[in-house]
Order: structure tokens, then sequence, then C-alpha cells
């Protein structure tokens, strides 16, 4: 029995880096996909290599920050899949990257907005799903970056990502008894478009303990332990995946 075997999972951000890396695992672990992302380009092409595998899965392009993609989201998981028993809300944007004095009030609603209004949204539509199946497991993609250690020039990213922490014990109060579990994965350095170029990378690599940064893959196998089976005694938590990196400041 594969892990997710009968699951559905939703999955934003998913035509790269994690989200990429967690829709192809979680299809070959027997989940049927629901997959987003902006570009519609780069989304198909990860639903082609899903099905090429022989997995399910179903495209959605659109942009988390809008309440209607999660609502489309949903809708698709209910009516192509059946139901929606797990959501990874993995999509996010860096954003200006300058001192907190230095950016400007637009700049800080688009980051809050991209990292954690759209997990609130799709909770709001992933959380009655989950409870039609009895329980389910949401969960959100953190960052060391405003929880460990705090980044110069990324104030509003890091409290757009600690902010989620809330959130998942907010959801865990809440829900917990009624079988949803909501965790936040805390990565550190990915290699990712989103860690930069080869110099930023290095860089990155020299604030963890292992002195190197993670593979996409590396953050989709965590993300499959909060998701399946194997954690099920685990609500409200922050799984650090970061290389040692919180262990060393």
């Amino acid at each position: 029995m594969k892990l997710l075997e009968n699951k559905v999972a939703i999955i934003t951000g998913a035509s790269s880096g994690i989200g990429r890396a967690t829709a192809r695992l979680f299809a070959s672990q027997g989940a049927a996909v629901v997959i987003n992302a902006r570009g519609a380009a780069a989304l198909e092409e990860v639903a082609a290599g899903v099905r090429e595998t022989g997995g399910r899965v179903h495209a959605v392009v659109g942009d988390v920050n809008l309440e209607e993609t999660h609502s489309r989201l949903a809708d698709a998981a209910v009516s192509i899949f059946g139901g929606l028993d797990i959501a990874v809300n993995n999509a996010g944007a860096v954003g200006a990257m300058k001192p907190l004095a230095e950016i400007s009030a637009e700049e800080w609603d688009h980051v809050i907005t991209a990292n954690l209004t759209s997990s609130y949204l799709g909770a709001r539509h992933q959380i009655p799903l989950m409870l039609k199946r009895g329980g389910g497991s949401i969960v959100f993609i953190s960052s060391f970056v405003g929880t460990s250690a705090g980044i110069p020039g990324m104030a509003a990213y890091g409290t757009s990502k600690a902010a989620l922490m809330g959130l998942v014990k907010g959801i865990t109060a809440d829900y917990a008894v009624q079988g949803i579990r909501a965790n936040g994965l805390l990565p550190g350095g990915v290699d990712t478009p989103m860690a930069g170029d080869a110099a930023q990378k290095e860089w990155a690599a020299g604030l963890h303990a292992m002195k190197r940064i993670a593979e996409p893959e590396e953050l989709a196998q965590a993300a499959l332990f909060l998701a399946s089976p194997m954690s099920s005694f685990v609500a409200g938590a922050a799984l650090f995946a970061d290389g040692g990196n919180a262990a060393v400041k």
C-alpha cells in the first residue's frame, strides 16, 4: 500500500521547486493531485510528467492571492476526484528586499498577501472539504527566516512566514479534535529559482550546519511525512527541514 493511496491533495505553487517535487512524489505515493500555479505552460509540463508515470492529476491555473483560485481548486478536488484529504500551501513570494523603513506599504502588503493571506484563503476552502472526509492534513510551507533567524532586507518575508505558525496553531486549536492536522514545514535554503544565483546559494549554504542547501525533493519527503499517516499524532508543529540551520544560530 502506498502512503497516500486513495487520497486527494491540493498543492499550490506546483510549477517549480518544492511544489513540483511534492506533486510528483505525492502522485507516486498514490494521491490524486490538484496542482496550481500562475504559469500555464510550466504547470501543464508538471501535469504531463505525472500522467506519464501513471499518476492522477488536474491542473488549475490561477493566482493564490485571489480567493476565486482557491474556490476553483476546491471545486476541482471534489468534482474530479471526489473530495479532499491533503493540502500543501506552498506558493509564496520573497518580495522587495530592503531595510524595513524603506519598504513601502504596497510592497509590505504584497508579501503578506502572497505568503500569509493566500494560505488563510486556501485553508478557508480546504477545511470544510476535509471535515466531510472526517479529517485531513494541511501543510504550510514556512521558513527559517523570521522564526530562527532574521536576514537583512527580509523583514516582510520573515514576518509573513513566521505568522504562518500562528495560523497553524489557530487551526489546530479549532479543528484538531475533528481530525484536521495543520503543521508548518520550515525549510532552510533550497535549490530553487527563488534561491538566487550561484553566489547567493553558496552564501546560503554557509548558514547551515550541513554546509549545503537542500534539493526540492528533500523538502517533498518532509511534506510527505506531514501529509501521511506516519505523522498521525503530529499537529500544530513546526518541522525544521533546514540542514541544522536553526541549531547553529
